[in-house]
């Protein structure tokens, strides 16, 4: 059987001999790879041409919907790809890393474009910047997606994963992807995107997969194009020299397998909780995906008393790991991805033994349960110990990338610092500890040389995902022998496909471009309330001025009897005097509540609810007897989803100045309104109530 790319809207086969897959378990054929015949040049260009005009047309929440959607489908259908999985040496629980994990990020993102970008093709990045005395000319950073390619080019140990890992990202930004999976284990891969495409959630062109050599596909990137490469620093750093990476400052961004470590603080001794915690998480870190992850522990640091006590018990709970047909329930490690695999790991293993003891494993005369041990790509779990890691080379240098780990002791903290720097970049580590100043020492000696770092303990052991679990929350990547890139990390992920412009003008044009009011732009007026208008009825730069109210004494004591805020400045006159307030002053929340009775219509209207409070500041003090205005100005508007039977809305972010009668601010900030959309000519939509449950009345 031969293995399919997906190109140019259609399933096709690579001609030649190509590269023939097995099976880790039992070494049958699983298929065969090949990109041979390929016209690699209109690959790129159909992904430019028709994929990414048809991103950059959505909306991020519009593509957000793409990614749940998606996620959604591809859990129906896990099942089957769980079956091929088990060929590529996964057990059901590295499996549940791959596949339950790769979907998982299409639902993070999904949410994320949701909740933290705009219903907009575009992102305002951070405030208006003021350059001029008059502000007349200012300046903000807009972010768009990149008009090339997003080409992934992945590793063999998580064929689902490290693809929607990087899909999940791109796809938000608006940029599409041409998949290049490692030949290795891309029929689990093929599997997946057979499922993505015929599921039409992702419009045509913005997902094509390459089974086999990438060809000449890198001689057509040009400067809008990204590459996600994720394998070998070595590999990596040849892709990275490619000429036209080079020539046209393609970005580049590199994960690469590092040397990894775990600390064990000195107060985690036998008995305690971290060090249980400790053995259980560094056993696991060896033998999940049989060593095959990229975050894996490769270095156990301890302390020089423990080291004895963390090999025997390390030991212990490694002989009772079952090797053998990940198929099985029994067992808990199945084997590599492939025979090649089992050769590199040995000569790994033969280099480290230069300066390190095998403590147990690392000979080929191990039990293998349900299958056969020559024919599967089977490697003994072993463990080794280093006794002078501080003038050591290799067990920092080479990394055996399958179940081995090598523990090494240190004297004092700073040597622990000084061990794991060593390693010269990585992906992560970790820390285990109850003792916070070590925690802090430790933490901000290693931080630099890591991108990633847990430190657990017993405060945090039950819900923690573990050392070796990379979250779409958070970076994933690291410095130096990490590849010096990152991936995921929620918005920080989206914004590596986008250019970053500042743009420059009058406040006014800004505003028009950037569809967000920016203070010194053009205001609107008009005789109907803005409260009175349906979402769709409002304009960017809409405002309203109120009339006036003079506060009294009462005002500021009868808010204290109501509130119970007694605080001296607002109650004692004689503090307020001594105070940098000289006299009694209103309390701020009062001014606020004052402010939403000057501006709020109280009548039925298309305003449902007040949905929050943004960038709330107190600039002046309002004292009894001053007289406080408010304007309000349409801000920005946000399509929200009308959920089944609920009432069509958006969220209206108004600009709210308090002056007083100076006139000067007084307070500032934004407040969001659940605002009605009109209604549509034939369709009936239930009685007008808030869609999210913290939404209050304005």
């Amino acid at each position: 059987m031969r293995l399919k790319n997906y190109v140019l809207g259609q399933w096709v086969e690579g001609g030649g001999t190509g590269t023939e897959l097995l099976s880790a378990i039992t070494a049958e054929p699983m298929g065969v790879a090949s990109t041979e015949g390929l016209d690699f040049k209109a690959v790129h260009q159909y992904a430019r041409d028709v994929g990414g005009p048809a991103l950059r047309a959505m909306t991020f929440h519009e593509r957000a919907a793409r990614l749940k959607a998606m996620g959604k489908y591809l859990t129906e259908r896990k099942n089957e790809f769980y079956e091929l999985s088990y060929h590529t040496g996964a057990t059901k629980s590295d499996s549940w890393i791959d596949i339950d994990g790769g979907i998982g990020t299409l639902f993070v993102y999904a949410s994320k474009g949701r909740r933290e970008l705009p219903n907009e093709p575009f992102f305002v990045d951070g405030g208006p910047e003021a350059l001029s005395k008059g502000g007349s000319f200012i300046g903000r950073h807009l972010c768009v997606p990149l008009e090339g390619v997003h080409v992934q080019i992945n590793a063999f140990n998580f064929p689902v994963w490290g693809m929607l890992e990087k899909v999940a990202p791109s796809f938000l930004a608006g940029m599409p992807s041409i998949v290049k999976p490692a030949s290795l284990t891309s029929y689990l891969t093929e599997r997946v995107v057979h499922a993505m495409i015929a599921s039409g959630i992702f419009p045509e062109g913005t997902l094509q997969l390459l089974v086999g050599s990438a060809g000449t596909l890198l001689d057509h990137l040009d400067c809008q194009d990204v590459v996600g490469f994720t394998g070998s620093a070595t590999t990596g750093q040849m892709l990275k020299a490619h000429p036209a990476v080079m020539q046209n400052s393609v970005r580049f961004n590199m994960e690469a397998d590092s040397l990894n470590c775990c600390i064990l603080g000195p107060d985690a001794e036998p008995g305690t909780e971290e060090f249980d915690l400790f053995v259980k998480e560094v056993s696991r870190e060896m033998t999940a995906k049989a060593g095959q992850k990229c975050t894996a522990i490769r270095r156990t640091i301890v302390p020089d008393k423990l080291v004895e006590d963390v090999m025997k018990a390390l030991t212990k709970r490694l002989a009772g790991v079952t090797i053998g047909d990940p198929r099985l329930d029994s067992v808990r490690m199945g084997p590599l991805a492939g025979a090649a695999q089992v050769k590199e790991v040995g000569k790994a293993v033969a280099r480290i033994r230069q300066e390190a003891e095998l403590f147990s494993g690392g000979n080929m005369d191990f039990a293998v349960t349900g299958a056969d041990r020559d024919k599967g790509a089977f490697y003994p779990i072993t463990l080794m110990a280093c006794s002078k890691p501080l003038h050591a080379a290799t067990p920092h240098d080479v990394e055996a990338f399958g179940p081995v780990n090598t523990v090494m002791g240190y004297a004092h903290v700073d040597d622990a610092i000084q061990l794991s720097r060593r390693g010269k970049g990585s992906l992560c580590g970790s820390l285990f500890t109850n003792d916070d100043v070590v925690a802090r020492k430790i933490v901000l000696g290693v931080a630099p040389f890591h991108g990633r770092l847990l430190v657990a303990n017993r405060h945090d052991a039950k819900e923690s995902t573990g050392h070796g679990s990379p979250m779409p929350h958070l970076v994933h990547g690291g410095p130096g022998r990490a590849g010096g890139g990152e991936e995921m990390g929620g918005m920080r992920g989206v914004m590596h496909f986008m250019q970053r412009t500042a743009v420059q003008g009058s406040p006014t044009t800004i505003t028009a471009i950037t569809h967000d009011w920016t203070p010194g732009a053009e205001r609107a007026t008009d005789r109907i309330h803005p409260f009175r208008k349906h979402f769709e009825e409002l304009r960017i730069g809409e405002s309203l001025t109120t009339h006036r109210r003079t506060v009294t004494e009462a005002d500021i004591v009868n808010f204290a009897g109501i509130s119970g805020d007694f605080f001296y400045a607002h109650m004692d006159d004689i503090a307020a005097r001594e105070s940098f307030f000289e006299r009694r002053v209103a309390h701020g929340y009062f001014v606020l509540s004052a402010a939403a009775g000057l501006f709020v219509d109280p009548a039925p209207g298309p305003v449902l609810a007040n949905y929050g409070l943004d960038n709330l500041r107190f600039v002046k003090p309002v004292y009894a007897g001053d007289t406080i205005q408010v304007k309000i100005t349409c801000k920005q508007k946000t399509l929200k989803d009308t959920p089944e039977g609920g009432v069509p809305q958006g969220v209206v972010a108004w600009d709210v100045e308090v002056s007083n009668q100076v006139p000067e601010p007084v307070a500032v900030y934004t407040i969001l309104t659940l605002v009605k959309r009109l209604p549509v000519p034939g369709v009936t939509v239930a009685t007008a109530t808030p869609t999210n449950g913290d939404a209050t009345g304005g």
